[in-house]
């Protein structure tokens, strides 16, 4: 049997045996959301991480430095900065926010800490969340799908099929826990691999001078950040520099920078920070996690700026930059070890969307408003159901394919301007309102829409005018409302006064 193919079974193996492990051991709904907040801090930290990352950050990513050189780099600089600005100001308070208010989602958060009896707020962030998550979700697919058809040989069909089978899965059998502790095992493969790689590559090219030098034998814009350089096999253009009028502008920059807004808003992320045993434990994880995504991010561009010398004909697809790489200069045993660490990336992020995306339909719907009388086995079921159908709703978008990247890009805004500046104002303004949040809420999201639909041609990230609306609204309807009702300012109060004493 094939080498590679002998890895990623075992690898699969292994993810499905901690699902099944923590499925024995889930009996409650706060044990499948949260795993009962007892994450210690590397496994929040590289959980964390992993699950945001995806198989953006081995094939999407290195894919654009791939097409584009050192100007893809912007979005890696975009994404530390927000990495930093979510551990150092996001986490800390929401863990502590959480648990004040007893939440275990983020729409049970907002509805919790605006004492929301209308329920509107659980309803708009739910539908937020379902909508955005279900097209994250076929991104992830369309990975795995392109991972299983370049080294199993398979049709993309059948391989997305494969995918949805092996995610789904263990997120359905194991919950928060056995998604956290995949997720720190993938984030351990994925570190190794965007080290060690590029360290064995370069080394064997003669080292760096020499890797720059081959780069700019084709093209010596590819090295330069602030050019922006063209590729696109199917119009026969490779490495060509756009002229200075359609180059590198202030709007270019910005909007690859502003990935780094999404962090606030990212549900997958957040209940990481909520699910942590103690918020006197996030210090270590805030170090571990912008230490993994710095270390990675700067691995991933090495892989894309690599591919350009090592691989002589042009890709078609250049979101398989690292998938070439692998299978022509490694061991096919080596090889199988770092292409289960891209299965790993694809894996990591789908999980954690799955159970989110659960936890919106079972705790938020379903128990909310349908069945409040639900008992726990039965709300267990319903989650677990509810993996099944958006699994099954991102396996339709991702048969008709598309671009990791663009699907990431879109979802990324989507969920950045519907829920960061919401979370941003619950957790540091006092006088945020309940009725400021929600208007939030709807109008990034749809901002987003809208934009992406109507006014890409500007140029401008969709999630930057969704971001900027949407605080601008929550800020002017909490100002000129009635303020906060009874008992919020008192809730906000003693969430935060263990931060003024630490």
């Amino acid at each position: 049997m094939d080498p590679v193919l002998i890895t990623i079974i075992v690898y699969i193996i292994g993810m499905l045996l901690i699902g099944y492990y923590y499925y024995r051991r889930n009996e409650s709904i706060e044990d499948y959301f949260l795993g009962g907040r007892t994450l210690n801090p590397y496994v929040t930290a590289l959980s964390a991480q992993a699950s945001d990352m995806s198989g953006w950050l081995l094939m999407g990513f290195p894919g654009a430095v791939y097409a584009g050189g050192f100007n893809a780099m912007w979005i890696g600089i975009g994404l530390a900065l927000g990495t930093y600005l979510n551990w150092q100001f996001t986490a800390q308070r929401l863990r502590r926010y959480t648990e004040v208010v007893d939440a275990i989602t983020i729409a049970d958060f907002f509805e919790s800490r605006f004492r929301d009896k209308s329920h509107y707020l659980r309803i708009v962030t739910a539908l937020a969340i379902l909508i955005f998550f279900t097209i994250y979700v076929s991104s992830g697919l369309i990975a795995g799908g392109i991972l299983f058809e370049n080294i199993l040989g398979i049709n993309y069909n059948v391989a997305v099929f494969l995918a949805v089978i092996v995610v789904g899965l263990y997120t359905f059998l194991g919950g928060f826990k056995a998604v956290s502790w995949t997720d720190f095992v993938q984030g351990l493969l994925m570190f190794i691999a965007l080290i060690i790689v590029p360290i064995i590559v370069i080394s064997s090219l003669g080292g760096f001078d020499e890797l720059w030098k081959q780069i700019a034998a084709v093209n010596p814009d590819l090295l330069n950040a602030s050019k922006i350089v063209d590729y696109n096999l199917a119009d026969r253009v490779r490495w060509t520099s756009l002229n200075t009028g359609d180059g590198f502008t202030f709007i270019s920059l910005i909007s690859l920078l502003a990935w780094g807004l999404g962090y606030f808003g990212m549900p997958h992320i957040l209940v990481r920070f909520m699910g942590i045993k103690s918020a006197r434990q996030l210090p270590i994880s805030q170090f571990v996690g912008i230490s993994w995504v710095v270390i990675s991010l700067i691995g991933a561009v090495l892989v894309g700026m690599m591919g350009i010398v090592i691989i002589p004909e042009p890709l078609a697809n250049t979101e398989t930059v690292f998938l070439v790489l692998l299978q022509r200069l490694f061991n096919p045993w080596i090889a199988g070890i770092f292409l289960a660490a891209v299965l790993a990336a694809i894996m990591s992020t789908i999980d954690s969307q799955l159970l989110v995306s659960s936890s919106a339909l079972a705790e938020d719907f379903y128990k909310a408003i349908f069945r409040p009388e639900a008992g726990q086995k039965e709300l267990l079921w319903v989650s677990r159901a509810t993996v099944a159908l958006i699994t099954i709703l991102g396996l339709v978008f991702a048969l008709s394919g598309g671009s990791i990247l663009d699907i990431v890009a879109y979802a990324w805004a989507g969920l950045g301007a519907s829920f960061g500046p919401a979370i941003l104002f619950s957790l540091f303004w006092k006088r945020t309102s309940r009725n400021g949040v929600l208007a939030g809420i709807i109008t990034g999201g749809l901002t987003v829409i809208i934009w992406k639909n109507f006014f890409a041609y500007t140029g401008l990230y969709e999630i930057i005018p969704g971001f900027i609306l949407a605080a601008l609204l929550i800020y002017l309807i909490s100002l000129l409302g009635d303020g906060p009702v009874e008992g919020v300012e008192k809730e906000f109060e003693m969430a935060m006064k263990p931060l003024a004493n630490e």
